[in-house]
């Protein structure tokens, strides 16, 4: 079997079996096909697609290609979300710990953010002391004990889509659905995931602008989890406006404690609550959507979530007098507030201008190596469809800069469109995939 004769079939159009996508990913992961002939393939694949079972076939490929986590005896059934990534999509902080608190262990590997979607572990990093670096024992050790992680993905988990994924981002096949679907799904499944609940964010701050083309990713994710014997939820969600008000690390954690608390955004408290029952029902903790929102209302309201919460920063060595006194999360110097410069509707706030301001401002990496600042950061204060006086507070910025205030500022405006008429609210869902 040789590499250029399966980048030919692929090129051609023809059907990869089983053999030929493993010999090709074993190949690359063990660096005996180079660079250049896997570029050439993912282009072929990107031009040329690949059906459910090749995806499938591909996913297990590159989820075999290091270590394989298995949770069997641990819990008893691994369950897991996963976001494809927004503007202020601070769900985990929230989700996890109202799963967690209603019975339903979760043990989740998250990342850090470049560009500007934000990353969880970045947002938890807030705490002084949180450990984001886990080993696999301590990871099985803590699940067991206390029901709840969350750390960083270990390295040996699907290398090959670490070596695919950065080669995928310099040879212009980032929007291939076959490897998104792929990259995804073999690091879930790599990590032991048993069920799996996707949020698939749609709109201008998210990776697929295209509702049509989000269906597609999300159908074909929940294909490969049944293929593989996994079952796969995907939530198409909005995100043309940030999620919640708050966009930046520490920010974002103090609306997710303030959601914690029973307060917090409308919007966000809602989609974690679907969120959530979503993960109950598929973790055969609720019989129905129903019975799992009873019980993740409860987590809510009696603050058992809150105390997940809790044991989880303590468990990892953060320190929990910031959960308990949010006032001492890192504050940014300069903070301003801008009104609204006229009245009228919001017809719409760009969320890929807002998130790729704060990038700006700091609390995002435009290069994997860049660090961030953790209290830098924009909340927004309406939503798409709320009249608004002229006047009124329109969104605060928090700054380490003059320039880049001022400079955000401008921003922020420009990314708010008015109305004379009043302006429909934008949806939380689009749809429910494999429900």
């Amino acid at each position: 079997m040789r590499a250029v004769d399966i980048i030919i079939r692929k090129r051609d159009g023809e059907e990869l079996s089983r053999e030929e996508i493993e010999f090709f990913i074993d190949g690359y992961t063990r660096g005996e096909i180079p660079d250049y002939q896997a570029s050439a393939w993912a282009m072929a694949v990107m031009l040329r697609g690949m059906n459910e079972r090749e995806t499938t076939d591909l996913t297990m490929a590159m989820a075999h290609s290091g270590e394989m986590l298995d949770l069997t005896g641990v819990v008893p059934i691994a369950v897991d979300k996963h976001s494809t990534g927004g503007v202020g999509d601070k769900t985990t902080l929230v989700v996890e710990p109202i799963v967690a608190a209603c019975g339903l262990p979760v043990g989740k590997m998250s990342g850090r953010g470049l560009g500007f979607s934000g990353g969880t572990l970045d947002k938890m990093e807030s705490i002084p002391g949180y450990r984001t670096n886990l080993s696999r024992e301590e990871f099985i050790a803590q699940l067991r004990k206390e029901g709840l992680v969350l750390t960083g993905q270990s390295g040996d988990l699907a290398p090959a889509d670490g070596k695919l994924y950065a080669l995928r981002d310099v040879t212009g096949t980032v929007p291939s659905i076959p490897l998104i679907a792929s990259s995804i799904m073999s690091k879930k499944i790599a990590g032991g995931a048993q069920a799996i609940v996707l949020d698939v964010k749609i709109g201008l701050g998210a990776f697929m602008a295209d509702l049509g083309e989000g269906r597609k990713l999300a159908h074909l994710m929940v294909a490969i989890g049944a293929l593989s014997g996994r079952k796969v939820i995907a939530l198409l969600s909005d995100m043309n406006q940030p999620l919640g008000n708050a966009v930046g690390n520490a920010l974002e954690l103090r609306e997710a404690l303030d959601t914690l608390r029973g307060n917090g955004p409308e919007d966000f408290r809602e989609h974690c609550l679907v969120a959530a029952s979503y993960m109950l029902v598929i973790g055969r903790k609720a019989a129905n959507l129903e019975s799992a929102r009873t019980m993740a209302e409860a987590a809510l309201e009696s603050s058992r979530a809150l105390a997940s919460f809790r044991r989880l920063v303590q468990a990892q060595g953060g320190d929990v007098r910031y959960v308990d006194e949010p006032d001492r999360l890192p504050a940014a110097p300069l903070i301003e507030t801008v009104t609204a410069p006229r009245a009228g509707y919001l017809l719409g706030i760009n969320a890929r201008e807002v998130g790729e301001t704060s990038v700006e401002l700091g609390a995002g990496r435009a290069r994997k190596e860049d660090s961030i600042d953790h209290a830098v950061g924009i909340v927004i204060h309406h939503k798409v469809g709320d009249f608004v006086e002229g006047g009124e507070d329109l969104f605060t910025i928090h700054a380490n800069n003059a320039a880049k205030l001022a400079a955000a500022k401008e921003r922020l405006l420009a990314a708010h469109q008015w109305s004379t008429e009043p302006a429909p609210a934008l949806p939380l869902f689009y749809d429910v995939i494999g429900s």
